[in-house]
Order: structure tokens, then C-alpha cells, then sequence
């Protein structure tokens, strides 16, 4: 199918954002929905299937009105990840320095009407589909309004697979490497200067989760992150430290577990044992939610594949049981 549209009134800067450096902002969608786009001055043509078609000529329209600046390729990556069908994306305005912050997937506005109603919410999904950065948001939100008095941001210190030895410098120095995710976010959402003056009066405190034992968190947001490298005694402690007025977001991605592969998973054994507990929702993100590089989502894919044999994947018939990791035979040795 063949669309074509006139941009009208023709306007040169605005033509000249929309198309990028020698077309590249074209030939990114082009690639991505596999579309065929041509142009002349003002007036573009694309063809390809309706479906396609109709979505590439859609993002035209978007990219144009907002072509007054120059457009940046993380803009197109973020509207070709989004889901086109996706209602009410909008309906949830946060308060927080980006004002064009939104769900981009029907499973991330899903995702944001849990943190909403549920005191408890999981998010669990690969890399890449905004589970921890939307929930920052909502934090950040929900502390710009009032609703709660501190954010709370903790995660387990366990090394991706590398043992990094001894860390030079004092507790928070040692700390900081395995928090700096979560600090990324905060700076972003809130602006640098913001974060350190509620980190100074403690409104925002970010730890590792060794330091939670003990605490009640009253009038807090806490979030969790990497959720999969906890133990479940960790999770239970997590989850207990949950007082009135508070809400909690537990995120985490199964798929890159760095515990010893003797030990089950804490995020892995909470799913299955409050996914019937009121109060508490569970929240599963695909390939299709990630809203980083469009290559991030194939290598997920790829990862992922049903006949790929996963030497580090947990036995989902019995968790309490590791999976087996199959050893080659002896083979006598060459004389």
C-alpha cells in the first residue's frame, strides 16, 4: 500500500529535522517497519503494508509538529517502540521534570494503574522496559505531591558475575557503584541539585538492602531493585519493612540471575507465593515493552528462543532444585 501526504504550510527547518543528517531519521523507520519512504520537498510517499504504512506516515505527522529542534535518534527509537494501539497512554500525567514522561506499552500503563491501586507491585521483565525508571517516576511523583514524605531506593550488592575484590574508600564510597542506576534516574527526573538537597535532608535515601533489617518504613515509597539477586529471606525482610502510608515497587529480570546457581531466587519464589495475595500485583514485561535500541529487544528475543539451551535457568518444576548443568563424558586421555 501507498500512502502520501503534503505537509502544508512547507516549512525547510522543520523538513530538514524530520528527515535528519542525510535522511537517517528516515532510514531508521524504514528499517524498523519495514517501509519504503520517499520525498520531494514537502511531500512524502510511503509504501509498504497498510498497517506499516499507515504507522510510518502517522510518525511523519508526529515527527513534523515536533520539529521545531532538531530531533534526536532516541526520540524515533522511543515512538517506534511504543505500542500505536495503546488507549489512554496519556491518562496519567507525572509530576516530574520530564513533562513527557508516559506509558509507551499497554503493559507499562498497565504497569503504572498498579503502582496506583496496590500497596505491593511487582515488576518483572527484561532489560530496557522502564521497570525501574517508571517506577522512580511514580516516586518521584507521589513525593512532588505529598502523597508520601521520603523515597526509599535499595537494591542487593552482588557483583554481575565479576568479583571486584576490595573497594577503595569509606562505607558510601564502597556502596555507590552497585546504587548508581538508581541515582541516574533520580538526576534525570528530578535535576541534579533537587536530589542532593533531599538526599542531605534525607527525604531520598538510596542503600543497599543489607541496610533495610530493622526498619519500618511508615509514609514512604520503597523501591527494590534487582529484585533477582535476592535470596528469599532478603525478599521476606524487604517486605515486611512495608508500614502504613507506604507503597513498594519490586522490580527485577529473571533472566539475569547473579546468585550462586545453587540458590533459588528471591523474586523467582515471591511471584509464586503472593501471586493470590490481595493487596499485591504482579506485573510481566515482554520483549515487546523495551523502549531502549531496537536491537536490545531482538537480543532479548534471541536469548530467549524456545531451543536455546540456558545452562543458568532455574528448574521451573521444582525451584528448591537447581537446574542440572550437563557435563561432557571423560574421554581417555591421548597417548
Amino acid at each position: 500500500m501507498i500512502l502520501r501526504h503534503l505537509f502544508s504550510p512547507p516549512n525547510n527547518i522543520r523538513l530538514g529535522h524530520l528527515c535528519g543528517p542525510m535522511d537517517e531519521h528516515l532510514r531508521t523507520i524504514e528499517v524498523a517497519l519495514q517501509v519504503k519512504i520517499a520525498h520531494r520537498h514537502e511531500q512524502f510517499k510511503v509504501d509498504g503494508t497498510k498497517a506499516n504504512a499507515k504507522r510510518g506516515m502517522e510518525m511523519l505527522q508526529a515527527l513534523y509538529e515536533m520539529a521545531a529542534r532538531p530531533i534526536d535518534t532516541a526520540t524515533i527509537q522511543l515512538m517506534l517502540a511504543g505500542d500505536p494501539d495503546m488507549v489512554d497512554a496519556d491518562s496519567m500525567a507525572l509530576k516530574t521534570k520530564r513533562n513527557d514522561l508516559r506509558a509507551r506499552t499497554l503493559n507499562q500503563a498497565t504497569y503504572l494503574d498498579n503502582i496506583a491501586l496496590h500497596d505491593i507491585t511487582f515488576g518483572i521483565g527484561p532489560a530496557g522496559t522502564g521497570k525501574t525508571y517508571l517506577a522512580v517516576a511514580m516516586a518521584v511523583d507521589a513525593l512532588q505531591r505529598s502523597a508520601v514524605q521520603r523515597i526509599m531506593l535499595t537494591r542487593p550488592a552482588v557483583e554481575a558475575g565479576e568479583r571486584l575484590g576490595y573497594l577503595p574508600g569509606d562505607l558510601a564510597q564502597k556502596i555507590d557503584p552497585y546504587l548508581r542506576p538508581l541515582y541516574d534516574a533520580l538526576y534525570e527526573l528530578m535535576g541534579f541539585e533537587q536530589v542532593q538537597k533531599a538526599l542531605e535532608r534525607q527525604t531520598i535515601e538510596v542503600a543497599p538492602l543489607a541496610f533495610m533489617r530493622g526498619r519500618t518504613l511508615n509514609n514512604a515509597f520503597v523501591i527494590l531493585d534487582e529484585a533477582q539477586n535476592t535470596t528469599p529471606e532478603q525478599m521476606k525482610m524487604f517486605l515486611t519493612r512495608i508500614g502504613f502510608g507506604s507503597k513498594a515497587v519490586v522490580t527485577g529480570d529473571v533472566s539475569q540471575i547473579d546468585l550462586p546457581k545453587t540458590q533459588l531466587s528471591g523474586l523467582i519464589d515471591a511471584e509464586r507465593v503472593l501471586k493470590r495475595v490481595d493487596g499485591i500485583a504482579i506485573c510481566r514485561f515482554t520483549s515487546a515493552d523495551v523502549v531502549r535500541h531496537p536491537l536490545v529487544a531482538r537480543i532479548v528475543d534471541a536469548y530467549d528462543a524456545p531451543g536455546r539451551i540456558n545452562l543458568y535457568r532455574r528448574d521451573d518444576a521444582d525451584p528448591e532444585v537447581p537446574a542440572v548443568v550437563a557435563r561432557p563424558r571423560n574421554r581417555k586421555k591421548l597417548v
